[in-house]
């Protein structure tokens, strides 16, 4: 069936938009057709009817022009991409059919307006320039409303946790990738691409190209940044391809190097509710909810970014201190300058908008205000002591033209459409003055000619007036009929008056007319010429807005710590880390006040232990050891007495202080972490058929395979999973790991009680525990932290406390009663026969201190935990009755009876 022009415009744009929901302008609608009309209909609730009825009718649904944004953000929430076809010419003006091109594409991580976007939260597009099974992954993402685009190499291992630290809404990766892992897609759009754009010669050749380069020497990447490369070559290409305009505003690529920022894995950001959490995914109650005090949208942005890869270099952390501290000593200064700063806008996303051409005069005009604000602040920020705060205020570049010339040419209050006109301020364009005097009637040219007529006619009632019928007329009352000259043009009849025309009149209407479109046209092309003024100094005002970003974070940080009662760190080297007084931030601003119980905690790595030793020098006892060469703090105590709360804080606290942040605490000595580990909490995966116990074994090997003497790893309730006697073998051997063979600080709760007893035979392990106080058959959580292991455990108290039936709690004690009677009663057999000997046989451990002993002959088991099965048991199993005949039998029995015989002699 032949298309229709309109219709065949339709389809050739479809082609453009491939996968995208098509919204095509016609007129003041967009309207969609198709399959797109179905879908469109079921997810936006639109009217669903039909274009062209009859044989062939053509689905259809359709929205006004004025609810474009509303409907791209139910799109895209909803996973889709959709293309924009606008109408490219003024249909008055047009010759045949309309032209219309598809202006952009749009997907999640494509959007730039700002009713599309959440403004503290960075919107990231990234590429994965490999598939996971390959040894290196190139990776690169984009910020397309700010231009913000960086690139790295990453290993098939670290990519989630990658992932996981960009947080990007939409993934692009190959066509003929296989599917990716379900908790990397999760929230997030995936975008299949050719796999020629990941290639290395097309990535080489989509940034030299968009960077104007002959190479890619100058920007800091390697041979060995090849993936990272391709990636940032398919980021481009789907960029170009989308986008459809200038992407001058991404202006430079940044290296990402690992190597400078403390690495947090995906569980430990999830367990530890950096930015989100756990329970709903929102950013209230996370620890960037706690700490964002800033006061613009970049700032917030940016402290994002500083959360989620805090520094490792003590110079560099020391300088953000000495920049929150000196704004923490000043409150009057950093207020005035907070102040200053509420007035600045968004200034990247803006300038994302005018390099793209999308910006609206008010865009503009809140450039125009934010450099208004600039002087306020670079005065304010003159002589401030600290470097860090110095060089802020030297990157500020005042645009003092940029600025001048957009003051001087908007209003005030402008539109958000440049071809509505309205936004140039009088006497700034002649030209436009006398258009704009034109369009509205000429008041002056119309009061001579009333008054001339008036003079020619002798009628002194003649007035002039406009309809939008007519245009303008004369009107003049019936009693003067007889002086009406012969050119005036009768066009109307009313009951006192008459309406005419003049041949004058025409011409004056044609001169308005032509000059309202005149002083439109001239506003446009001002308002073009503004907007490319301000591109060209995109770099500049970009440069600015890094700067006043910081600014705003560092004054938020003092803001913070003024309010909340924060200490400085002290940043050291060693893996040392001293909190007196610590609480855990989110909780402490969110309890009423007074309320949170602070806790001190100690511990220092065994790098730093055995730098401090002279060279063969062997350790004190565990009882005179002094607190802080403990590397291991095993924390003890029931549930709800607050160990995982005590034991997140302290990761907390170390987090912050790498970000530059003063902490909640009396006094903090905190040692640079290469790694942060957080195994906390119980889950599963389902989707991919793994057990909670799975997923907890699959994190703590990471932990145990990837730490190293300088991280912190805190871990909490690790084995419950299993039975019981697999959970506590395997907490006990993941104990002796970190202390034998990593030495990191760590902080391990766990009910297992038993494991205290390894403070016995670990020098570098520390036991505490909640305290406790038991009064009148109840229990109270004094949330005190406290040296020494933990009595009991109180779980049937807390089952009281939960609400348990007390027919069930009184059956519990009496089960619990026999039970600890029959256990006591076991271990008096075996109490001198604990062993301690690991796999290798070995009975030393790794400072020298013996691990018990072990009898000739006896299995390599942990018996202080059950009795021990004796020997002769497995000896018996193991005989062949029908193999053995009655004299042999008779044999065995006297051989084992004699052993039995000395074994008793040599216990007694």
């Amino acid at each position: 069936m032949a298309l229709s022009p309109m219709m065949q415009q339709y389809h050739d744009a479809k082609q453009v938009a491939g996968d995208a929901i098509l919204l095509f302008r016609m007129g003041d609608f967009y309207e969609l057709f198709h399959e797109d009309a179905k879908t469109c209909a079921r997810e936006l609730g639109l009217s669903l009817t039909s274009r062209d009825k009859g044989e062939n009718p053509i689905p259809m649904a359709g929205f006004p022009h004025h609810q474009l944004d509303q409907y791209l953000a139910k799109l895209i929430a909803r996973g889709f991409r959709a293309a924009v076809c606008e109408q490219m010419e003024d249909p008055k003006q047009a010759k045949g059919i309309v032209k219309r091109e598809v202006a952009r594409i749009v997907s999640r991580g494509t959007v730039t307006d700002d009713s599309l976007l959440e403004p503290s939260t960075a919107n990231f597009l990234l590429a994965l320039a490999a598939s996971p099974t390959k040894d290196a992954c190139g990776l690169a993402w984009v910020d397309v409303s700010t231009g913000r685009f960086e690139a790295t190499v990453t290993t098939a291992e670290r990519l989630g946790d990658e992932l996981a630290r960009v947080a990007p809404v939409e993934i692009l990766v190959r066509e003929d990738a296989g599917e990716l892992p379900g908790e990397w897609c999760e929230g997030r759009m995936i975008t299949r691409r050719p796999t020629w754009a990941f290639s290395r010669e097309a990535g080489d050749d989509a940034l030299t190209r968009h960077f104007g380069a002959h190479s890619l020497d100058g920007f800091g990447f390697t041979d060995d940044d090849g993936p990272a490369i391709q990636a940032a070559g398919a980021v481009l290409d789907y960029l170009n391809e989308t986008q459809k305009t200038s992407l001058g505003h991404i202006d430079r690529l940044i290296p990402y190097r690992r190597e400078t920022r403390l690495e947090i894995d995906q569980a430990t950001r999830r367990s530890l509710e950096i930015s989100q959490t756990i329970r709903d995914g929102r950013r209230e109650g996370s620890l960037l909810g706690v700490m964002d005090r800033t006061v613009t949208s970049m700032g917030a942005r940016l402290l994002g970014e500083w959360l989620a890869a805090p520094l490792t270099d003590v110079a560099a952390i020391d300088s953000r201190l000495d920049a929150v501290g000196e704004l923490h000593a000043d409150p009057s200064f950093t207020g005035d300058l907070r102040e200053a700063l509420r007035s600045i806008y968004d200034i990247e996303r803006l300038l994302a908008r005018v390099t793209t051409g999308r910006a609206t005069p008010r865009d503009l005009s809140f450039v125009a205000r934010t450099l208004r604000c600039l002087p306020v602040v670079k005065a304010k920020l003159t002589g401030r002591k600290s470097a860090r705060l110095s060089q802020l205020e030297e990157r500020i570049d005042l645009c003092g033209d940029v600025r001048e010339k957009l003051e001087t040419a908007l209003a005030d209050d402008c539109p958000l459409n440049a071809r509505d006109g309205g936004f140039v301020r009088p006497g700034f364009h002649a030209e436009l003055d006398e258009q704009r005097e034109l369009s509205k009637g000429g008041k002056q040219w119309i009061a001579a000619y009333q008054a001339e007529a008036i003079e020619r006619t002798g009628i002194a009632s003649m007035k002039v007036g406009f309809n939008n019928v007519f245009g303008y007329y004369l009107e003049i009352t019936h009693a003067h009929r007889d002086k009406i000259p012969a050119d005036f043009i009768r066009k109307q009849t009313l009951k006192n008056a008459e309406r005419y025309v003049t041949p004058e009149l025409k011409v004056h209407e044609e001169k308005v007319l032509a000059a309202e479109e005149r002083a439109k046209d001239i506003e446009y092309d001002l308002f073009v010429e503004l907007r490319e003024t301000v591109a060209a100094a995109a770099r500049r005002i970009l440069a600015t807005a890094d700067a006043l970003a910081e600014i705003d974070v560092l004054a938020g940080l003092a803001e913070l710590a003024r309010s909340r009662n924060y200490c400085r760190p002290t940043i050291v080297a060693e893996p040392r880390l001293e909190l007196i007084a610590g609480r855990h931030p989110v909780l402490d601003a969110t309890e009423a006040a007074g309320t949170f119980v602070p806790n001190d905690t100690s511990c220092e790595g065994r790098v730093a232990s055995r730098e401090l030793e002279p060279a063969g020098a062997e350790l004190p006892p565990n009882n005179s050891h002094p607190a802080t060469r403990h590397s291991i703090l095993l924390i003890t105590g029931p549930n709800m007495a607050g160990k995982s709360t005590y034991i997140r804080q302290t990761a907390l606290l170390q987090l912050m202080a790498q970000v530059g942040s003063f902490v909640p605490a009396k006094s903090a000595t905190v040692g640079v972490a290469d790694r942060i580990f957080a195994r906390v909490g119980a889950s599963d995966d389902l989707a991919r058929g793994r057990s909670t116990f799975m997923v907890e074994m699959t994190e703590t090997a990471r932990i145990l395979n990837t730490a190293t003497a300088r991280s912190l790893v805190i871990l909490d309730e690790i084995g419950r999973g299993t039975s019981t006697y697999d959970g506590l073998s395997l907490a006990w051997a993941v104990v002796e790991h970190l202390h034998d063979q990593i030495g990191c600080r760590t902080l391990f709760a766990t009910h297992y009680h038993e494991l205290t007893q390894l403070a016995k035979e670990l020098p570098q392990l520390a036991n505490f525990n909640v305290a406790v106080r038991e009064w009148q058959d109840q229990v109270v959580f004094l949330h005190q932290i406290i040296p020494g292991a933990a009595e009991k455990s109180f779980g049937i108290h807390v089952a009281q406390l939960a609400g348990v039936p007390r027919e069930v709690n009184q059956r519990a004690e009496q089960i619990l009663a026999s039970l600890e009677k029959g256990s006591a009663a076991a271990s008096q057999n075996r109490a001198e026969d604990v062993e301690l000997t690991r796999v290798d046989g070995s009975h030393a451990g790794a400072n020298g201190v013996k691990r018990g002993r072990r009898r000739a002959g006896a299995q390599l088991q942990m018996t202080l935990f059950e009795a021990a099965e004796h020997p002769l048991l497995e000896l018996i199993r193991g005989v062949d009755l029908d193999a053995t005949s009655p004299r042999d039998a008779m044999k065995l029995i006297d051989h084992w009876q004699e052993q039995l015989l000395a074994e008793a002699n040599g216990s007694a």
